[in-house]
């Protein structure tokens, strides 16, 4: 379910926008996040804090674009949603006694050492830090157009190599 609650959204953005213009392409993508968020509850699965810190920033920032007419506000929210998940990354490592990434990945049986853990840990800090950089660089040096195409496919595309990427270097852990 949380992968419809990613991808339908964005998919519904990306059509609005090349049948319409990015304003209603803005209003699609908080609609469809909201109906996702209330779909997700009445099947009673629980929202993540991911999926409601994406949805209050769509909505903060497709509002303030909506308001404003303006659409550098929801070309930043990419950006601002990517620093802060590199931010609670960072931050996890001083609390408790795991730190996100082996948290998330707790249901898999993962034979790792503390150091490991936190080294792919860390990889995430630098890959949302990488990921929000890069999204703000297309928003401000290239089209509205480019922007739309670099959301749906470049940060997609390269969430899921990293992700790719740390499976293999995991493989040999899993048990």
């Amino acid at each position: 379910m949380s992968q419809l609650f990613e991808f339908i959204p964005l998919i519904g953005f990306f059509l609005s926008y090349k049948f319409f213009d990015i304003y209603v392409a803005v209003t699609v993508l908080m609609a469809l996040m909201t109906i996702g968020l209330i779909f997700i509850k009445f099947q009673k699965s629980s929202i993540t804090n991911m999926q409601w810190m994406s949805w209050v920033l769509v909505v903060i920032f497709g509002t303030i674009t909506l308001i404003f007419r303006d659409e550098i506000f929801i070309k930043w929210k990419p950006t601002v949603l990517n620093w802060g998940f590199g931010l609670a990354f960072l931050l996890s490592r001083f609390f408790g006694k795991k730190n996100l990434t082996e948290r998330l990945l707790s249901t898999v049986k993962i034979d790792a050492s503390p150091e490991i853990w936190d080294r792919l840990n860390f990889s995430w800090v630098i890959f949302f830090m990488f990921s929000g950089t890069l999204n703000i660089i297309v928003a401000y040096r290239f089209s509205t157009d480019t922007w739309v195409n670099f959301k749906l496919f470049g940060l997609f595309g390269l969430t899921f190599l990293f992700a790719i990427g740390q499976a293999i270097y995991l493989r040999k852990k899993i048990h």
